[in-house]
């Protein structure tokens, strides 16, 4: 894996680290805020650094930017609104485990979607990768009793939580088709344009804000990694990865999570440590250097 390759990896695991973040406290934040508060309140916090941060490491071309509105409205629509708000509202049903559980259906979803839009050819490291890591998804969630997976109900969360994997599955899709553009201004754009479209639900409905210290500090939190640092690291990487491989870094959602749970005093596993050593052994099969056919290479601009 050359440099610029490793440095796109760092930065996916980077960005599902602060998801995680999302996940916990995101259980929290709509304890008190309801999802239309959230997702509204998360980008008017956060579009100020972003422009500021695009402004002084990019230096764009803002008029030019705008050129590809059409291109940045559908990516705020499905990134930033769309998905956060299926999250939201599924968190207020079940639990970040629970919802980490279907993320886990992402990278799966991705491989097939790009096989079909993007015509990035199926391989068999790939599939056994996605394989690979779902195995220790599943493993992690199920505390090591497979079994249990055949007894799963679907309830209104867990199907919130589908809506959410549809919607990222399309944002990762147009990123890689939309034009190239400076990622930071690019995310920055898609942080304004959410503001606006949330606006007139947050002018019907009312904002609800935080009422406890708890609430202010998981919405802050929120604001910045989650909703900075992690779609800066991604839409990077995006410009080096195959969203197919990409997505299976989502995996590492679920491990996260449950390592922050450990931190916030549960207990660990031997399941969990099995499990998270699959989730990475299948990250590192698929992110592995095979060759990508040429209409991939054209359509990725390098």
């Amino acid at each position: 894996m050359d440099r610029r390759r490793l440095v796109a990896a760092l930065s996916l695991v980077a960005a599902t680290l602060f998801w995680a973040g999302n996940y916990v406290l995101g259980v929290v934040a709509v304890g008190e805020l309801d999802p239309v508060s959230l997702v509204f309140a998360r980008w008017v916090i956060a579009v100020v650094p972003l422009v500021l941060i695009a402004q002084v490491t990019e230096a764009p071309r803002w008029r030019e930017v705008l050129r590809h509105w059409r291109w940045l409205v559908a990516l705020s629509l499905t990134g930033l609104a769309g998905y956060n708000l299926f999250l939201y509202a599924a968190l207020q049903f079940t639990g970040a485990f629970d919802a980490s559980l279907i993320n886990a259906v992402n990278p799966a979803l991705i491989l097939l979607a790009a096989a079909i839009f993007l015509q990035q050819r199926l391989t068999p490291r790939g599939i056994g990768g996605v394989l690979l890591a779902l195995l220790g998804v599943l493993l992690v969630l199920t505390r090591g009793h497979l079994e249990a997976i055949a007894g799963l109900r679907l309830g209104p969360g867990e199907l919130l939580m589908f809506g959410a994997v549809g919607v990222w599955t399309a944002y990762t899709i147009i990123g890689r088709r939309a034009p190239r553009m400076p990622p930071v201004t690019s995310t920055a754009v898609q942080a304004a344009v959410t503001v606006v479209a949330m606006t007139p639900f947050v002018v019907l409905n009312g904002f609800h804000g935080p009422r406890t210290a708890a609430g202010a500090w998981s919405l802050a939190f929120i604001a910045i990694f989650p909703s900075v640092l992690s779609y800066l690291l991604w839409n990077r990487a995006l410009r080096v990865i195959e969203p197919g491989r990409a997505g299976v870094y989502l995996n590492l959602v679920t491990v996260f999570t449950a390592l922050i749970a450990v931190l916030m005093g549960q207990t660990l596993r031997w399941s969990d440590v099995i499990g998270g050593l699959l989730v990475i052994g299948g990250v590192a099969f698929t992110s592995g250097r095979t060759r990508a056919p040429r209409a991939v290479e054209v359509s990725r601009g390098s």
